[in-house]
């Protein structure tokens, strides 16, 4: 049966969360919140519990888990206390309720499966994820990775707590018989689970998907390949032996099964795991008791591909006739498709023809269709409830039931306390906005009011991925910014504002080389940009716009760069690669290599550099040994004492009193994580988060030139946090 897995149990104490808000615990002096966007990522799984009105749980793909809290109307973020060394845990592939006790929750952790990552674990709740223990797996998880929308692999059994199922992605199917505490590998699961034949290939590479879904029915365990052969399977001894189930539909890869409430299951299948592409998709209902299979695909398919494939089907618990089903990859015209039956899935309408969406909450949904709706709910206790997922976050409906009577669905942005994008940089000008972005999958944002999410930043252009951002710094109001443009290669990707990022023009014309986004730059007058584009030779500046542009000699091509904040005339790049720093003086036509004690410093990891405002040629680089002050002729000013780890640095507002500017660092003290702030020089640190705030990969790190000790940063996907001392 395998092998018992290494159970490694983290003290509740560093776990806790308790509360519906980000309010630090009493300990610590910071107050944490989101800057206010909403969802914004990939929403992967719902689950409801049966038995607890209210109870629900929501998983993402890369940030982490959340239970619904019905009193307050917000998600509550579960998975906040993970760090930075443990990070790979905040994709969440699966999750599983135990039936028999509303208080235990599962988490399947591990975003990746690259040789990069290290392995998943099995994360377990008696409190409803208020606190976790943890089993280490020997394999790893994909909660980022195709197949992430199927499910659930993760099932309880409901006649016994005790016993719970897995369904890997690549080691076969796992059993444990303690709750979660140990697992065995179930030996004689069928080897297609661990064949070529369940994988699936992206853009870059071949991944394994493995099992899909585990189901316990009455007196019988099913189990899921995503394989176009004969892909549901079901014992009817608790696991220990498989068969194949007779007369299922083949050509097509499962996703999701349902029970219907009377004795019976509905399956959903696609010719791909998704969520990236689908081409042809069905859904089948199975009778176990008379072996019977029948086609309830609400759009026949004619003996052809439909062109799309099929997400998830929901079964109202008071009402088992009444249904949903969600569309998958239907992105023309008007994007995915939810369909209506209530005779069973005999005859089907269309939703989304009569349902309105309202966009108040997060105005940025005005420009966005549903995707990716690899998961449908009705609420168990709320026939008039329903959930889907998008690729962007959650709907939800208020009145389900009008439909049926030939009124309008009314539809909500299910995302209060949801927080998901991924930032890709951010700037806090000294007058304007508090908070410029550059954001992942949606442009970037203007936040003048933290706790509203705005539209994104006013184009055209557009980006798909705002990826570096700027602003002038002595004139704020000037800004700069790059990205990529999906299916327009002849758009120009970096525009400039004068008006904080309210509105934008793009450039006249790109450098003669590269493909857009790279790194990008603007000098503290406005008077120059410049820029190193994705795969260009070489960096490129202009002074008028993009008008014209000159080639900048002595840049590396892996370099990032980045304005002095003061001499119009000073330009830096630096190569993570190297750890080099390169300097001009002549506005960014050329530059060359700094040395000195400074430059033998960074040698080894640089992650972060910025220069000091107010201070023309200085700067602080974090690197993989530290945080270290110099300037730019290679003078080393200093350290940072006791930071042996930095990840990233912010410059923002000097303490009352001082003119010495507030530093901030998210990284190790004395080999501690956590974020860090001084208020002279780096001369010592105070710890303004604990263990229960570490909020995965923290990046960006950005003060503000306005408030004293506030502070924002980027995560990996848990969107963007701001904190502030508490008074």
């Amino acid at each position: 049966m395998g092998t018992f897995l290494r159970q490694r149990c983290v003290a509740s104490v560093l776990l806790a969360w308790s509360v519906p808000t980000l309010a630090a615990s009493s300990s610590t002096p910071y107050t944490w919140n989101s800057v206010r966007i909403g969802g914004g990522g990939y929403v992967s799984g719902i689950v409801c519990h049966s038995a607890v009105k209210g109870l629900c749980y929501a998983r993402t793909d890369v940030g982490g888990a959340y239970r619904w809290d019905a009193d307050a109307s917000r998600w509550i973020p579960l998975t906040d206390w993970i760090d930075a060394d443990d990070f790979n845990l905040a994709g969440i592939d699966s999750f599983a309720l135990d039936p028999s006790d509303p208080k235990r929750l599962y988490l399947a952790a591990g975003t990746y499966t690259t040789d990069k990552v290290g392995n998943g674990a099995i994360l377990r709740s008696d409190d409803r994820g208020a606190t976790f223990a943890r089993t280490d797996l020997p394999f790893k998880l994909g909660g980022n990775e195709l197949g992430r929308g199927n499910g659930e692999r993760l099932s309880v059994n409901p006649a016994d707590g005790r016993r719970l199922m897995f369904g890997s992605r690549s080691e076969g199917l796992w059993r444990s018989d303690n709750r979660g505490v140990t697992w065995q590998r179930v030996s004689r699961f069928p080897s297609v689970a661990t064949s070529p034949a369940a994988t699936a290939e992206n853009s870059w590479r071949r991944q394994a998907i493995g099992i899909v879904f585990t189901v316990y029915g009455k007196n019988i365990l099913y189990a899921g390949v995503s394989t176009r052969d004969t892909s549901l399977f079901q014992s009817t001894d608790d696991g220990l032996t498989w068969q194949a189930v007779a007369g299922q539909p083949i050509g097509l890869r499962p996703t999701h099964m349902r029970d219907d409430g009377r004795g019976g299951w509905y399956l959903t299948f696609a010719d791909e795991p998704g969520p990236d592409s689908m081409h042809d998709g069905a859904i089948w209902h199975y009778q176990p008791a008379t072996a019977t299979w029948t086609d309830i695909t609400p759009i026949p398919r004619n003996g052809k591909p439909s062109g799309f494939g099929w997400g998830d089907i929901a079964v109202d618990a008071h009402h088992p006739e009444r249904l949903l089903a969600s569309t998958h990859a239907h992105y023309l015209p008007a994007g995915d498709l939810l369909f209506r039956s209530t005779d069973g899935g005999a005859h089907w309408q269309e939703l989304f023809a009569r349902s309105d969406f309202e966009h108040t909450s997060a105005a940025w949904t005005r420009d966005h269709t549903p995707h990716w709706m690899t998961t449908v709910v009705i609420d168990p206790h709320d026939s008039d409830h329903a959930m889907f997922v998008t690729g962007y976050g959650i709907w939800a409906s208020r009145n389900l039931q009008a439909f049926d009577k030939g009124a309008r669905v009314n539809w909500w942005f299910q995302d209060d306390g949801l927080e998901e994008t991924v930032p890709l940089g951010l700037a806090s000008p000294s007058r304007g906005p508090s908070l410029i972005s550059a954001v992942g999958d949606l442009d970037g944002f203007r936040h003048d009011d933290l706790t509203r999410a705005p539209l994104q930043l006013a184009g055209p252009p557009r980006y798909m991925n705002t990826e570096s951002i700027d602003i002038a710094g002595l004139a704020p109001h000037i800004a700069v910014r790059a990205g990529r443009i999906r299916g327009t290669p002849t758009a120009v990707r970096a525009a400039w504002s004068e008006d904080a990022g309210a509105s934008w023009k793009a450039l006249a014309s790109e450098p003669t080389d590269g493909s857009g986004a790279g790194s990008i730059a603007i000098a503290p007058d406005g008077s120059a940009i410049l820029w190193l584009p994705t795969r260009a030779s070489a960096a490129w500046v202009t002074r008028d716009h993009g008008q014209h542009w000159i080639q900048a000699s002595g840049v590396p091509a892996d370099a990032r760069v980045l304005a002095d904040r003061v001499d119009p005339h000073r330009f830096y790049a630096w190569s993570p690669g190297t750890g080099r720093l390169y300097v001009s003086h002549n506005a960014g036509q050329s530059f060359v290599a700094m040395s000195g004690a400074f430059a033998d410093a960074l040698s080894i990891g640089v992650a972060d550099v910025l220069a000091v405002p107010h201070r023309s040629g200085e700067l602080w680089i974090a690197t993989a040994t530290g945080a270290v002050h110099g300037r730019d002729d290679g003078t080393l000013l200093g350290r940072a004492r006791g930071i042996t780890l930095a990840d990233s640095m912010g410059i923002g507002k000097a303490a009352p009193g001082s003119d010495v500017a507030t530093l901030f660092v998210a990284g190790k003290l004395d080999g501690k994580r956590g974020i860090y702030r001084s208020s002279d020089n780096g001369a010592s640190w105070t710890r303004i988060n604990d263990d229960a705030h570490q909020f995965g990969r923290v990046g960006h790190v950005t003060g503000d030139p306005r408030v004293f000790g506030r502070v924002y940063f980027a995560t990996g996907g848990r969107g963007i946090f701001y904190g502030d001392p508490n008074q």
